[in-house]
């Protein structure tokens, strides 16, 4: 193969592979919305909810926990425990947890001397449970007065090989461009793509800031994996591939709190790169076999985005230096870049359409203007940063510890306009 065609291949590559998988993840939505999604509130008149344990690890989370048990304390399901882990915090999180047992009845804490990462702080509190199912929410999070219904409802009318049901993240804080910027990211990427894995397969991952477990299914795939640096997209994969089901539950709301600076997105989005691409490391077994077909184009399609990202930067580059003129390199570039901001605007205008009907979205569509930039940019920087810290963190082994999040600053009226 020649060096001409070589090239004509990988612009071709970079110019289709946005192109099918946005047309892939609106169909998908959209068949999820008219097939999948339920219309109408649920009629739960003479069901006998079962218990349930709401787990929420935390490290240093003074500023919010409080709230959070607040909120869960005050929801509407009525046969719940709430366990609270603190994992090691070098603040006065752990204060207020015992100050806080003191003043509800079911709230119960487990004080963890040192930092060991969230996933054995999870596996802790899944020991100390009485419930067969478990809720996962994170220490920042505010759930919607039904979420739990919503989320414990599945189990209660699937069958038994139903493993985890998934929430959908809602964003609370909402006065920065920043963070406006991430409201259009879950409704055009994220909650478009849960839609469509659901429907053509299976889902990468659940939500890990709102997530609820069988324990029976954790126990059978060993609980959460302590050395991966995302537990909610290890543990997705470990139940999928044991052949238990995850459900995608959208009126199962969670308000939660995003970043509000650009190295606090960073951080968290590279750890999100990181933790996807350490599990397609690990997992490369399930391309051998047949009874794991489903979860083959989650895999191969991983691979090809980060084959994507390494192509995209590969062409700049290529194209800086062979241009005979700076207008013919603008020329290309100005055209991949009205190429992909079509692609996301229309992209962005189905999934808010679909999203609307959970949460007022609307009035952001404008700021999807700056989204192309934002999400195709950064994000394939993102993922060439996040794969050499997934190999090394493959040979190097050990627990995944936490560090101290981005949550953002959130006005208390943004939080009670927006529940």
């Amino acid at each position: 193969m020649s060096m001409a065609h070589l090239i004509e291949g990988v612009w071709l590559f970079i110019f289709w592979y946005p192109l099918v998988m946005s047309l892939v993840w609106i169909a998908g939505s959209h068949i999820f919305r008219n097939r999948r999604e339920p219309k109408a509130v649920s009629e739960w008149e003479g069901i006998d909810w079962p218990l349930v344990s709401i787990l929420i690890p935390c490290y240093n989370e003074a500023e919010t926990i409080e709230e959070t048990i607040a909120y869960m304390d005050k929801l509407a399901y009525p046969h719940k425990e709430i366990i609270a882990v603190n994992d090691g915090s070098s603040d006065q999180t752990g204060e207020i947890l015992h100050r806080l047992a003191k003043d509800y009845a079911d709230l119960r804490i487990i004080d963890v001397k040192e930092n060991r990462g969230k996933a054995t702080a999870l596996k802790l509190a899944s020991f100390a449970s009485k419930a067969e199912y478990l809720v996962c929410v994170d220490s920042d999070a505010v759930l919607d007065d039904y979420a739990v219904h919503y989320l414990i409802a599945n189990f209660i009318t699937s069958g038994e090989r139903l493993g985890a049901v998934t929430g959908n993240p809602r964003i609370r804080n909402r006065d920065t461009l920043l963070a406006k910027l991430q409201i259009v990211e879950y409704a055009s990427i994220i909650g478009a793509i849960k839609r469509a894995q659901r429907v053509f397969g299976k889902v990468m991952t659940v939500s890990g800031v709102v997530v609820a477990f069988r324990k029976k299914a954790l126990v059978d795939v060993g609980l959460w994996d302590t050395d991966m640096i995302t537990e909610d997209i290890s543990v997705s994969w470990k139940l999928q591939q044991r052949f238990w089901d995850i459900r995608y539950e959208t009126r199962a709301l969670c308000w939660m709190l995003v970043p509000e600076t650009l190295s606090g997105l960073w951080r968290q989005r590279v750890r999100w790169a990181q933790g996807g691409q350490e599990v397609i490391l690990r997992h490369w077994k399930v391309m051998l076999n047949w009874c794991h077909r489903r979860i083959w184009p989650i895999y191969i399609e991983q691979w090809l985005s980060l084959l994507w990202s390494y192509s995209w930067v590969v062409m700049i580059g290529y194209v800086s230096i062979t241009a005979d003129t700076i207008q013919d390199a603008l020329i290309w570039f100005n055209f991949s870049a009205f190429f992909l901001v079509m692609l996301a605007l229309i992209q962005l205008l189905s999934s808010i359409f679909i999203d609307s009907r959970q949460d007022s979205v609307w009035r952001y569509f404008f700021f999807g203007s700056w989204y192309p930039f934002v999400y195709w940019i950064v994000n394939t920087l993102i993922v060439i940063v996040a794969f050499p810290k997934a190999i090394l963190s493959r040979i190097r082994g050990g627990d995944a510890v936490w560090t101290s999040p981005d949550r953002g600053a959130r006005k208390e009226s943004e939080t009670n306009n927006s529940l």
